[in-house]
């Protein structure tokens, strides 16, 4: 059913729903429109409607072509919107869950676009800060480019520093995906620049491996590692391509390229990239975590559904997977962040090796165990059979001699 936002747009058909509100394809006085509505508690927030407004004249200055241009910003009654260019295409999360993985030539042509854009954001003052495949979207009517990749465009900037308000979330809590967080989010500090460069090459790597490098298990855990362990190296790649990962997945911001740095570092890569197919890595064991945090303290802020992402501003794109996304979670102590002797780094696990919880692993591990016990009965029936084999032995020792050559059965 169809719905007027403001006095110029009107919103025709739900492309998906998202933690911070609904998609619609609308139309507006230049033709066909994404409007991402915000939710209603959201829109009653005074104070963020105010913010909505100062965000106004940055977020309509974003002009890029690996950027989704904001058209408008909407305040109308209870209606709290942003009125985007309409990208015909999917966004990277669905080609991801789609392919697992993609070829290094395309993964790295598509994260050189992503950093194109995020320069010229950062050049206008504006930190995207949830920077994920979900905000990612691929252009199908766009010209092919290296390895066959779509031209990737970044969106939803500014939904994630909208949410973010003083009076929603206190200094001691954290908004964002915990797979893509940046070390100094996760230690409490203001997000800048580089917080996107760090949930850029995270993108990277996943992009290649099929995996986050610190995700798996409980929040907390992934937490603990993007601030205590390294990233673990990631077999069939250039050497070079690895260095600008590790570089721009430096704990420290001051360490991370800028993201024109990282744009211009990236295309430079593409031709030795060429032909090299994805790679052939399967997702690490995750080890069990000791519960340190509260399993309370991790789970979305208050009337945000538990899903794995923000919605495609796209048509025909599904809704939201799974992932957590704007999650409200507490800012970890210092001790719980010590990563303690064996630390929590995940290394690739070999291909064909049946991850732990599945049920080739419960079987393997019911068989293994079986055989353990066999082998310890065994074991057991042996050292039984010795000892009295050897008892016999002593006691025979210890009897006073007969005579067996004149006695016979019954004879004392």
């Amino acid at each position: 059913m169809a719905r007027n936002i403001g006095s110029r747009y009107t919103a025709h058909q739900i492309l998906g729903r998202g933690s911070a509100g609904t998609v619609w394809l609308g139309d507006g006085p230049e033709g066909p429109v994404a409007i991402k509505l915000l939710r209603e508690d959201l829109a009653s927030d005074q104070e963020l409607v105010g913010r909505f407004v100062q965000e106004r004249t940055a977020l309509l200055g974003l002009d890029h072509p690996h950027v989704v241009a904001v058209r408008d910003l909407v305040v109308d009654g209870n209606d709290l919107a942003l009125v985007m260019n309409l990208v015909r295409g999917t966004d990277l999360r669905t080609r991801l869950d789609r392919e697992r993985r993609l070829a290094p030539e395309a993964a790295v042509a598509i994260i050189a676009d992503v950093a194109d854009g995020l320069a010229a954001a950062h050049a206008a003052g504006v930190v995207h800060r949830d920077v994920k495949p979900e905000n990612i979207l691929l252009d199908m009517e766009g010209p092919l480019g290296p390895g066959g990749s779509h031209p990737a465009l970044l969106t939803d900037f500014g939904v994630a520093k909208l949410i973010d308000t003083p009076r929603r979330t206190k200094a001691s809590k954290i908004i964002g995906t915990p797979d893509y967080l940046a070390p100094e989010i996760v230690e409490g500090l203001p997000p800048r620049a580089a917080v996107d460069i760090y949930a850029l090459a995270t993108v990277l790597y996943e992009l290649l491996a099929g995996f986050t490098p610190f995700g798996g298990g409980h929040p907390g855990a992934v937490l603990r590692r993007h601030v205590t362990e390294t990233v673990v190296p990631l077999p069939g790649i250039p050497d070079e391509l690895w260095q600008i990962l590790v570089q721009c997945l430096a704990k420290a911001p001051a360490s991370r390229l800028r993201a024109s740095e990282l744009a211009a570092r990236l295309r430079e890569q593409l031709p030795q990239l060429t032909g090299i197919p994805p790679l052939d890595v399967d997702e690490p064991d995750v080890e069990p975590e000791p519960q340190a945090y509260d399993e309370q303290q991790y789970t979305p802020a208050p009337e945000e559904p538990r899903r794995r992402g923000a919605v495609p501003l796209v048509p025909g794109s599904s809704a939201d997977s799974n992932r957590d996304t704007h999650t409200s979670m507490r800012v970890p102590a210092p001790d719980e962040l010590s990563g303690g002797p064996r630390g929590t780094a995940r290394a690739p696990r070999s291909p064909g090796r049946p991850r732990p919880g599945s049920a080739r692993n419960k079987s393997a591990v019911v068989r293994k165990r079986r055989l353990t016990l066999g082998a310890a009965a065994l074991v057991l029936v042996v050292a039984l059979g010795v000892g009295g084999w050897l008892a016999l032995g002593d006691d025979a020792a210890d009897a006073p001699a007969q005579d067996t050559k004149n006695s016979a059965p019954g004879t004392p």
